[in-house]
């Protein structure tokens, strides 16, 4: 059965904390209520309701602009909690749940919302909440049976209070930006510093995606683990002599590159995997780390020192390229055409080590012993 979703956007307080109207403050290419309805809307939200109070008339035009519904609360200076109910008791007929997402968090990405989703229909709770690092965040997602229940609490702490009484389920999510809240100045600069990073998942979140959204095991984490330490480490000793190489980047790219190991194709099943998540540039690491050539112009890249990173490690340890490789050709022994394949990819990874090591001025087994990395390369345990 298919669900249809809301959500009620409370944006109607005085932004008491922050210079200017938090509605209408710019935030990367839109304001900070265009962002919370882009991430709705990405998220296939069928229909977002935005509720406005101070400054009523600029909301609704804003809301407008972005073509959305926008709900007028009265009585906005008794609190948020007012506007949520406003925005709640307006809902169209036909939907099943409905988010509360208030403008105040800007920053929280669209695959929390389809999470959400996705875990309604097989959950009897009547409110789901996105969980990162332990705690509960924005936005929760509420069964419309419950919205009765909601106005008619009489309590005096909010939403929350609301909730409390009702049976909520957990749901862990990739995004530390449910706890971000844009509450004053300094937040919002802030805001605009973690936005320019939101394309790259922190190492945190990567290993929820691992754990929560693709079921990856322990032998799988503590590969991911590995391939993350090389990597980090060929990129410090590139950044010292002048590479720009972004080391976030690197470390959750090579953590997530196997997330779709045992499929077909898995790295390009990977790569689309983290596209539909919104992480494009890691996507195109990982869909490109079983296989790559780097023109002679060409500089290393993140790309490059992810893919090198895979074929120096085994399991949860250094083995070495040749190694690697060693192990493929004596699987396909008796294959001359995959042998052949096979013996390409080396050449190629051959020609990589060949330019990190050129251009870090150390050979990567120096790099990785200096970074605390055992290159004896002991076998793996079966």
């Amino acid at each position: 059965m298919k669900h249809a979703f809301a959500a009620v956007i409370p944006a109607a307080g005085l932004s008491s904390r922050l210079p200017a109207f938090k509605p209408l403050l710019s935030l990367g290419d839109t304001t900070t209520l265009g962002r919370v309805v882009r991430a709705c809307r990405q998220a296939r939200v069928q229909d977002i309701l935005v509720v406005a109070g101070h400054r009523a008339d600029e909301v609704a035009a804003e809301a407008g602009r972005l073509g959305v519904r926008a709900v007028h609360n009265p009585d906005f200076m008794r609190g948020m909690f007012s506007s949520v109910c406003a925005g709640l008791s307006v809902l169209p007929d036909g939907v099943d749940g409905v988010f509360v997402h208030p403008v105040d968090i800007p920053l929280v990405r669209s695959h929390v919302h389809v999470r959400l989703m996705e875990h309604f229909a097989a959950s009897r709770a009547s409110v789901l909440y996105p969980v990162f690092d332990g705690r509960r965040g924005h936005p929760p997602l509420i069964r419309t049976s419950r919205v009765p229940d909601i106005l008619a609490y009489a309590g005096d702490e909010g939403l929350y209070g609301a909730l409390s009484g009702m049976d909520g389920e957990d749901v862990e999510v990739a995004c530390a930006q449910i706890h971000f809240d844009m509450d004053d100045d300094a937040a919002y600069f802030q805001a605009m510093a973690l936005l320019a990073r939101l394309a790259v998942p922190t190492p945190e979140e990567a290993l929820v995606m691992l754990k929560s959204y693709f079921g990856v095991g322990e032998k799988g984490l503590a590969h991911g683990r590995a391939v993350a330490r090389a990597a980090v480490a060929m990129a410090r000793a590139l950044n010292r002599l002048g590479a720009r190489l972004d080391e976030r980047l690197v470390e959750s790219a090579a953590l997530l590159h196997d997330l779709a190991k045992g499929k077909k194709d898995h790295e390009a099943e990977g790569g689309r995997k983290l596209l539909r998540l919104g992480f494009p540039v890691v996507a195109d690491i990982v869909a490109c780390h079983r296989d790559l050539a780097l023109p002679d112009e060409a500089r290393v890249t993140e790309k490059e020192v992810v893919y090198l990173a895979d074929k120096l490690v085994r399991c949860d340890r250094y083995v070495g390229l040749e190694a690697r490789f060693r192990e493929k050709l004596d699987m396909f022994a008796d294959d001359p055409e995959a042998q052949a394949a096979i013996r390409g990819r080396r050449g190629r990874a051959r020609a990589v080590l060949a330019r990190v090591e050129r251009e870090a001025g150390l050979g990567v087994e120096r790099i990785l012993t200096d970074a605390g990395i055992d290159v004896t390369g002991e076998p793996c345990p079966e």
